[in-house]
């Protein structure tokens, strides 16, 4: 009896052991779990705005944010560029005659560089006469109408070399400029300057007019270089009153005009002659005569006078 007493605590001892570690593995095991349980949290997703484009306009005129002004170009090639030096000829100084020089330039070696970019003009009128042969003489220049007094500008930077008074210029006026070039303005009914007077470009030296060998109120207009006459229209444009270009490359083509000249002959009138005495004397028609010297086959040949028939 007492034995099964003993084994009956026994097996309930032991009944409750097995419940309590099964109970403490259970503990156990929940605990596990818990510890690797993930909670899931959405994440709210806010849409961002899309970055907006620059634009510079968006604050106000430019004029408005800035305080602009006009900005002058500088002309920086002009600075290395080599001009040539005023050639030695020009140690020559005269104040009576225009090309005191002598120097012909139809065959110059060399190429000479001009600075032309302080150019002023000497006055926005029209052309009325061009550069070139005018009936059975050269014209050296370019004329502009200009009525009588308006004033007349300094081309460029110089020195004032002669103001004179001649049958065929009139009133004239001839400026060396440090450029190396000279410029003559002729027909003025006034001249405002004098020899050796400093001239800065747009300086005005006289007022126009009509004097001399003159058949109206125009300005004569001359660009010369050692004496040499150069077309104005070579290195101006007289529609817009400005130059081509900032420098002059001078070379002898610039001068082919004179070989043209030199071919020019003309026969001088004596006593008899006749315009068919000349024609058959030069070889020349009437017709040719004529038209070379602007005369008609009526007009009366004065002894001395001057008929070019090449």
């Amino acid at each position: 009896m007492p034995i099964l007493i003993v084994n009956y605590y026994r097996n309930i001892f032991a009944l409750l052991i097995i419940t309590l570690l099964i109970s403490l593995n259970a503990n156990a095991f929940s605990k596990r779990k818990r510890a690797v349980e993930v909670k899931y949290i959405p994440v709210r997703t806010v849409a961002l705005p899309s970055p907006t484009p620059f634009n510079p306009y968006s604050y106000g005129p430019l004029s408005k944010l800035t305080n602009t002004t006009e900005i002058v170009p500088i002309y920086d090639y002009l600075r290395t560029i080599e001009f040539s030096d005023l050639p030695e000829e020009y140690d020559i100084w005269s104040s009576a005659k225009v090309n005191p020089y002598k120097v012909d330039l139809t065959d110059m070696a060399d190429t000479v560089i001009i600075d032309l970019s302080s150019y002023y003009p000497p006055s926005e009128k029209k052309i009325t006469s061009n550069f070139g042969f005018r009936r059975w003489r050269h014209h050296y220049g370019i004329d502009l109408k200009v009525h009588r007094g308006d004033s007349i500008y300094n081309a460029f930077d110089g020195v004032v070399r002669i103001t004179k008074r001649a049958r065929d210029y009139g009133n004239y006026v001839v400026v060396r400029h440090f450029n190396g070039l000279e410029t003559l303005y002729a027909h003025l009914n006034k001249i405002t300057v004098k020899p050796g007077d400093t001239l800065k470009a747009g300086t005005p030296l006289g007022l126009g007019g009509s004097t001399g060998r003159s058949t109206g109120y125009h300005l004569h207009f001359e660009v010369r270089y050692l004496g040499n006459p150069i077309n104005p229209n070579d290195i101006i444009d007289f529609n817009s009153h400005s130059v081509i270009n900032s420098v002059l490359a001078l070379n002898a083509q610039h001068f082919e005009y004179k070989k043209e000249i030199a071919k020019i002959r003309f026969w001088r009138v004596k006593s008899g002659d006749s315009l068919s005495r000349i024609a058959a004397r030069t070889g020349i028609s009437i017709s040719k005569l004529c038209s070379l010297n602007g005369i008609s086959r009526n007009s009366i040949l004065r002894i001395g006078q001057k008929i070019r028939y090449t």
